[in-house]
């Protein structure tokens, strides 16, 4: 599976099988975390079978990504950036998984971690087996979540398309992004954890366009 197969097959799942993720699978997924930490400064973490972090809220899941950085006005939207490139690799691997904000147990998280002096631990990616392939989540219409004066690049429509498939709070999608010229930019709007979800629609943006398109996500 390519990274953009992945990204057009991928839907939140909330429920997940009893089943081991194999230690070859566990290899790969360590190197995806290490390489998305050695490339932000991040200090994103996994953990492996410890059902009590989503126990309750995430059914049957088991295994984790722990979204941590060094506190910085941009923390969020480097996490949702990087998050991204992780769970997109988690798909092309043959999993499932759920970008979780608020359902999961941040302490029994933390626990399993190593916090040091400045981290802030955010959010969570839950991921697994699922019990099913999960279904597309409803979107605004593209014309609302972008700016661009005068004609809109074949390129831009590509990347406009991949962002509105990015997972984001409640489905909010309370991002715009704007053309000058061959000059990218994105903002959030106001709403619970959008920046974070605006890093998220980056790596989106760029995937579907085939250009890199920020420089500091």
């Amino acid at each position: 599976m390519t990274i953009q197969e992945a990204m057009q097959v991928r839907h939140s799942v909330r429920a997940y099988e009893s089943r081991p993720v194999p230690e070859e699978l566990r290899e790969e997924i360590e190197k995806a975390v290490s390489d998305a930490n050695r490339e932000s400064g991040l200090h994103i973490q996994v953990f492996w079978d410890k059902p009590q972090v989503f126990a309750g809220k995430i059914k049957g899941a088991e295994n984790g990504i722990i979204l941590i950085g060094k506190n910085a006005p941009n923390l969020d939207e480097m996490l949702g950036y990087y998050g991204a490139q992780i769970m997109l690799r988690l798909q092309m691997l043959g999993l499932n998984s759920v970008w979780v904000a608020m359902s999961f147990n941040k302490r029994e998280a933390a626990a399993l971690c190593s916090i040091e002096d400045g981290d802030s631990l955010v959010n969570a990616i839950a991921f697994g087996y699922g019990t099913t392939q999960g279904t597309a989540h409803k979107s605004k219409s593209v014309e609302r979540c972008m700016n661009v004066k005068g004609d809109v690049p074949e390129w831009f429509a590509r990347g406009m398309e991949a962002a509105m498939l990015a997972p984001t709070a409640i489905n909010q999608q309370q991002f715009v992004f704007s053309l000058d010229g061959e000059t990218v930019s994105a903002k959030a709007k106001l709403g619970p954890f959008s920046k974070v979800d605006l890093g998220i629609a980056k790596y989106f943006f760029e995937i579907g366009s085939g250009k890199k398109c920020f420089s500091n996500p």
